[in-house]
């Protein structure tokens, strides 16, 4: 297990709160090796971590305190929500269970969630969307919230093969490929995820 909760030192252990390997990859690839980014399975937790916020902030701070509680290190931990403007909103804080809580009933299935997505979108002339992600960080005591958006829109295909999720369907603003289309580099530089992370590593350079 891991037991190094040091923020101070180039190479110490960073704890981000996930068990997902993309992002896992997407952040240890944005911070480079100023920390040493480990997941849950690194510190022995293998549980499933309870998500019950109605809010992006919500289940991000759950899943923090979550293993400040139980595992008594300072951590990370983010949510992410696909926020489509014709759908109200929607899939929101629900964007990894859209399927599994409004269609198929899959539970955390990609091609499901894309799948019952274009089909709500078929009859909208409206596709413009927006990902924004939260990231929630406990640090000796305190708690600090980082915020990511990436604009785009929703595209009426799948395009490329590279990324997770909703990434073949999203077309960031300014753009004229989908984050699947992206490499790993070009979809960090303009992602949410990566505009949060990079806010993260901003306030912990110097810690």
């Amino acid at each position: 297990m891991t037991t190094n909760n040091s923020l101070n030192s180039k190479g110490s252990a960073l704890v981000f709160a996930t068990n997902n390997a993309h992002k896992l990859s997407e952040v240890r690839q944005i911070l480079g090796d100023r920390f040493e980014v480990v997941g849950l399975a690194d510190i022995g937790c293998h549980e499933d971590i309870p998500e019950n916020a109605e809010t992006l902030e919500g289940n991000a701070i759950e899943k923090a305190r979550y293993v400040k509680e139980h595992y008594g290190l300072d951590c990370f931990a983010d949510d992410t929500g696909l926020e489509v403007a014709a759908l109200g909103g929607a899939p929101g804080v629900h964007t990894a269970r859209y399927a599994e809580l409004f269609g198929s009933g899959i539970t955390h299935d990609s091609d499901a969630n894309m799948k019952l997505l274009l089909n709500n979108l078929e009859k909208k002339s409206d596709r413009s969307a927006r990902f924004r992600t939260v990231i929630a960080l406990i640090y000796q005591g305190d708690e600090y919230l980082f915020e990511g958006i990436c604009e785009g829109e929703i595209v009426a295909e799948r395009h490329g093969t590279e990324g997770f999720g909703y990434d073949p369907v999203f077309r960031p603003k300014g753009y004229d490929r989908c984050f699947a289309e992206m490499t790993a580099d070009e979809k960090n530089a303009i992602s949410h995820r990566g505009r949060a992370t990079q806010k993260l590593a901003e306030f912990l350079k110097d810690k």
